[in-house]
Formats: structure tokens, C-alpha cells, sequence
């Protein structure tokens, strides 16, 4: 009878519980399914490095992992790893500590996704740093890990000085000096390259080509007329690692057109009772904004300017030319940029008497 008593008992306590559970658990509808508040995980995890320490950026993620839109972030996990050289195994886990916890929120500003930002400046000489980070809709929805960013952190070398930039035609060409210090003013030991970033009219900077050795960087990826913002950052080079340095002060140019249209052909002169008519055939250059009619006598070398004539006619009529007075005549062809490129003259034109 006592057997049968405390089955009874242990059913009862089975029912009690199983009414907790699904009255007392606080859900008032169903549960929300999990993949449809993951975050999808951050993709774009990236670091600058300068005197301050490292400042890692990434954008907000605006989906969950089913593709519907997510506008808010609860926090993020920030993950490091901080590694000694003389115990670093390139095969081995990364040995991530615990994460540090970062407030988050709305994911879109306006019309502007926003970007999360950490700067960590306890960076420590010969050791390699590691970097990811989660994000979290709630203690329980976490996205997967971002993608990993490394360096390895000795005294970083100095900023590059006297940066010049000289514009060209389709190029620009940067020149600066030499580093030779760290920043704590110790001679450089280590090889070193140079990084140059390009911002196209004020927008972000970017990589304009692959690191380099030498104190000049010719940009031939330009466009004449827009205006360029570069800087230079000093790279040791440790092995198969680069270690980021000091970014030079901003430095502007716009390359410009040096290339003068082609000569005018076809140059003719005839005598007419108003005066010298002067013909020649329409340019094929696409940019041309007019052309010059220039005038010599037969005795002189120099040319006397006589007028501009819009592009859209070939004929200019000289009534100041005298009769029975050998003249020749030449035209040129000048472009749109700003100051005008101008032709070499055309071949002379002239009038029999």
C-alpha cells in the first residue's frame, strides 16, 4: 500500500511540474524560434593602428541568419588573444580569454548603418594580437563569430614627414622622406615599407596598392579634375608581419590635363572684297573648347594674335589684312582644362598675289 501511495505522490509532483513549465514560464504566445533573432555574424571586422594603441571598427549587423531585418543590437562580445612571440604556434588554437562585454543599440542611424568601435591601447612590444567579435540580440541569441583580424605589435616607427604630392596629367606622383626613429625615438632596426591610403574627395581612405619600399608612389588610378587626399603610413617588417606605424598628415592634389589637342588640318585662305577668309576642318579631339587664328607677315617670324573662334565654326574672316601684302596664316586647337591646353600651330595658309 505505501508502494502505491508514493507512486501516486510522484505523479502528482510530475503533473505539478509540467503545469510550471508550460503555464509559468512567462511566454504568453509561443516561443520565438532562435534563428529568428540571431544576428548574422559580423563580416567586415577591421583595425587601424597608431600611437594610441589599436582601433577596431565594424559595422552593425541589419539581418538575422533567416534574412529578416534587424534593427537593433543588444551588445557585443569582444574577443582577444595576446600572444608572446617566443610562444607563438601558427598550428595551434587561438587561446581567446573571456570576452569583454560592449553596449550596442539601434543598428541604423537615420539612413547610415552604424559602425561599432574599440580602441585598445595596452599593446605590448613582440607579441601578436588576435580579434573577433559576437553580437547579441539577447543573453541567448548570439551570431556566430566575425572574421579574425591579427598583427604583431614591437615600437612602431615613426610617422612618414614631409610628404609632397605633384600633380601630373592622369597621375599623381608622392614623395616623402625617409623614417629612421620609432616612436619612442630609438633608431629603426628593422626593414621598412610604406603603406600610402587614398580618399577620393574627402571619402574614406583606402589602400592605393600594395606596400612598398621605396619614398615614391606614382597614382596613375586618377581622374583629371577630381581632387585626391592621401596619406603615408610607416610598416616594419617583421618576417612574414607588418607592423603598422605612424600616419603622415593629409596631403591634397588634383591631377590636371597637359595633353593639348591636335592641330587643326585643312587650313585655307581666300581673298574676299570683306576681308581674308580663313577655313580649316573641324577638330576630331572631343574636348576641344575653341580654337586661336594667328597671323604673321611674310617678313617677321612672330605671330600676331588675331581672335578665338567658338568651337562649333571653322571660319574666321581677317579685315585687317592689307591687300598686295604677303600674309600666311595659322590656327590652333585649344581643350576644355582649366588652364587650356593649346595646340601646336597648324601648317600655314597663304594668298598668292
Amino acid at each position: 500500500m505505501k508502494k502505491i501511495i508514493g507512486i501516486r505522490a510522484a505523479g502528482l509532483l510530475f503533473l505539478a511540474t509540467s503545469f510550471l513549465l508550460v503555464g509559468g514560464c512567462g511566454y504568453k504566445n509561443q516561443p520565438v524560434p532562435p534563428e529568428s533573432v540571431v544576428p548574422q555574424p559580423v563580416e567586415d571586422l577591421r583595425y587601424s593602428v597608431s600611437d594610441k594603441g589599436v582601433t577596431l571598427n565594424w559595422s552593425y549587423p541589419i539581418e538575422t541568419i533567416k534574412g529578416t531585418a534587424l534593427t537593433e543590437i543588444d551588445s557585443f562580445e569582444l574577443f582577444l588573444a595576446e600572444i608572446p612571440l617566443s610562444r607563438y604556434c601558427g598550428n595551434c588554437p587561438i587561446p581567446f580569454a573571456e570576452p569583454l562585454k560592449l553596449p550596442a543599440g539601434e543598428s541604423i542611424d537615420g539612413e547610415i548603418r552604424k559602425e561599432g568601435e574599440y580602441i585598445f591601447s595596452l599593446l605590448q612590444s613582440e607579441h601578436k594580437y588576435f580579434f573577433k567579435v559576437r553580437s547579441r540580440t539577447s543573453w541567448w541569441a548570439s551570431s556566430d563569430d566575425s572574421n579574425i583580424v591579427t598583427f604583431v605589435w614591437f615600437e612602431p616607427a615613426a610617422a612618414p614627414e614631409k610628404v609632397t604630392a605633384i600633380p601630373g596629367d592622369s597621375e599623381i606622383t608622392l614623395n616623402w622622406k625617409s623614417v629612421t626613429k620609432l616612436f619612442d625615438g630609438q633608431p629603426v632596426q628593422m626593414p621598412l615599407k610604406y603603406q600610402v591610403f587614398r580618399s577620393v574627395g574627402g571619402k574614406k581612405f583606402e589602400n592605393a596598392g600594395e606596400p612598398l619600399a621605396a619614398t615614391q608612389f606614382v597614382d596613375r588610378q586618377v581622374r583629371n579634375g577630381q581632387k585626391y587626399f592621401y596619406t603615408v603610413q610607416s610598416l616594419l617588417v617583421h618576417g612574414d608581419e607588418l607592423v603598422s606605424g605612424g600616419i603622415s598628415k593629409e596631403i591634397a592634389s588634383t591631377p590636371v590635363d597637359l595633353t593639348p589637342p591636335l592641330s587643326p588640318q585643312g587650313v585655307t585662305a581666300v581673298w574676299t572684297d570683306g576681308g581674308v577668309k580663313i577655313f580649316w576642318d573641324k577638330s576630331s579631339s572631343l574636348d576641344i573648347s575653341g580654337y586661336r587664328v594667328y597671323r604673321r607677315d611674310a617678313e617677321k617670324d612672330s605671330y600676331e594674335f588675331l581672335g578665338d573662334v567658338d568651337p562649333a565654326y571653322t571660319l574666321f574672316v581677317d579685315s585687317q589684312a592689307k591687300n598686295n601684302t604677303r600674309y600666311y596664316w595659322a590656327v590652333t586647337a585649344i581643350d576644355q582644362a582649366t588652364p587650356a591646353n593649346e595646340s601646336h600651330k597648324s601648317r600655314e595658309a597663304t594668298i598668292r598675289y
